[in-house]
């Protein structure tokens, strides 16, 4: 009866773990020039990887971005901006995009198998999950971007993805300037009840 009480031990209230769900927000606004510790990002990709992932295939792929890959990526969004909606929008994005302190992709392994593909994507973004929350619980908001830069070949290459990797997500990361409101729907409105 020990080893079983020992398994479902936490060393975190459900009430804390209930504050700390509810609290994160997808933060928008940051604080300019402040970026977390390398060694910060690293722990919250360590726990990233302890997602549930099935037949543990562990599909995903982290990239930290340093200056001159996100200077790359933001000409890149630049061109496909202005080719289909104006250079006006562009350069607002570039400038918008430029003021992103922390910037960390995650991709996936492809999978030839559907159902395996399924589950490997969920993987990842529960790997997301999993960092964004650490990040939050360390006072470090986040934004989980998957626009169509991210599903460009030329994207993935300045990645350095391998072949058959693409992008789950980029994740922007900083101490936030502001904090977001959010509402959810009810769970009545979400939930069925079967007999």
């Amino acid at each position: 009866m020990a080893d079983r009480a020992a398994l479902t031990d936490s060393p975190v209230s459900p009430e804390d773990a209930a504050a700390l769900i509810r609290g994160r927000r997808t933060i928008d606004r940051f604080k300019p020039g402040e970026v977390p510790e390398t060694a910060l990002i690293h722990e919250a990709i360590e726990l990233a990887r302890w997602a549930p992932n099935h037949h543990r295939t562990e599909p995903w792929r982290f990239c930290l971005i340093g200056e001159r890959t996100k200077t790359r990526i933001i000409d890149l969004n630049s061109r496909l901006l202005t080719a289909s909606r104006g250079a006006e929008v562009a350069e607002a994005k570039r400038e918008r995009w430029q003021s992103m302190p922390g910037w960390l992709a995650i991709n996936c392994i492809s999978n030839d198998d559907p159902i395996t593909a399924r589950e490997d994507y969920a993987a990842c973004a529960c790997a997301v999950q999993n960092l964004m929350l650490y990040l939050h619980s360390a006072g470090v908001g986040t934004k989980w971007a998957s626009g169509a830069v991210t599903r460009e070949p030329e994207f993935l290459e300045l990645l350095g993805a391998q072949s058959g990797e693409y992008c789950v997500g980029l994740i922007w990361y900083g101490y936030a300037q502001r904090r977001p409101r959010s509402q959810r729907q009810s769970v009545d409105h979400i939930v069925r009840t079967l007999d």
